[in-house]
């Protein structure tokens, strides 16, 4: 997994609760790495897991929903980072389409070698979206965070329903269904 996602997630650690606390986390998680991260970079996503899990634990929020803000938080910093994956995209569901087609490769070009997930998705209508994730890593809340940040970048209100890709889970192939909500 590349650096920049560790980079960001201490950056959340940092804003969110406190540098102290982000130390603490660092120290008590006995990471490989050290808990030394560059941006380009590549980590085991192990290690965000353990970080994911100290957090957990010294703040008392589940795992699932502080990897979920994780996700939403990563969101606005690729917005910051990277303006022009966002240029002439007017919608969360324009935005997702483009994903595997559009913003990966041009991620592989910033970051050759990164691992990504993949996406495929079918726009019923106006109003609805069925995204399926896929990844080797269990990082479906992620995805969840980042959908629901997408949303609120374009200022939509949407449903995230979500439910295991047959005989695959574990956090690694999940089915959203995106319901837009007036």
């Amino acid at each position: 997994m590349k650096g920049v996602v560790f980079t960001e997630f201490m950056e959340m650690m940092d804003s969110r609760f406190g540098p102290e606390l982000t130390e603490r986390v660092l120290e008590a998680a006995h990471l490989p790495s050290g808990g030394i991260y560059t941006a380009v970079g590549t980590y085991d996503h192990t290690e965000l897991l353990a970080l994911v899990e100290q957090l957990s634990r010294e703040t008392g929020l589940p795992g699932a929903e502080l990897v979920r803000e994780f996700g939403h938080y990563l969101f606005g910093r690729f917005v910051k980072s990277y303006p022009r994956f966002f240029e002439n995209v007017h919608s969360a569901f324009d935005f997702l389409e483009q994903v595997d087609n559009h913003v990966h490769v041009e991620v592989l070009k910033l970051y050759p070698g990164a691992e990504l997930p993949s996406f495929s998705n079918e726009r019923q209508d106006d109003r609805h979206m069925v995204f399926d994730y896929r990844s080797s890593r269990p990082l479906g809340d992620l995805a969840e965070g980042l959908i629901s940040g997408c949303a609120d970048h374009y200022g939509e209100r949407v449903r995230i329903e979500r439910s295991p890709l047959a005989a695959e889970g574990g956090g690694t192939a999940i089915r959203f269904l995106l319901t837009r909500v007036d």
